[in-house]
């Protein structure tokens, strides 16, 4: 089950490393201010997004579909240790290695490695 994560309550420790895309938002609020031509950056920085984390992908036959049952393995296009995209709205804007976020191994993250410029740059 999904759950939703309030960015406004939430509050990072003062030594805590800020990540990427906090980084990009921070220098994005301040180019805006700087230049004018945002006047409630706020308000576009808490629009909501679609993320998802795609681990891999696969095409199969609808015939092998309907044979699918529990236990069963489809294997997908990317290999273990390969790094995983990070897509907002249907766009690619990361790429990352899977990672465990707690010490009892039951919730994972992804530790972004490279973030992928406008139109594609950085593509591989």
């Amino acid at each position: 089950m999904a759950q939703s994560f309030d960015y406004d309550s939430a509050t990072a420790p003062d030594d805590a490393e800020t990540s990427p895309l906090e980084r990009l938002a921070e220098i994005a609020a301040r180019t805006a201010e700087e230049t004018g031509k945002f006047a409630n950056v706020d308000a576009i920085l808490r629009i909501p997004v679609t993320m998802q984390v795609v681990l891999g992908s696969a095409t199969i036959p609808v015939a092998n579909l309907m044979k699918l049952g529990r236990g069963a393995v489809v294997p997908l296009d990317h290999r273990v240790g390969e790094p995983v995209d990070v897509v907002v709205n249907g766009r690619v804007v990361a790429r990352g290695e899977v990672v465990v976020v707690e010490e009892d191994n039951s919730r994972f993250g992804v530790s972004l490695t490279e973030i992928v410029g406008p139109l594609g740059q950085g593509d591989s």
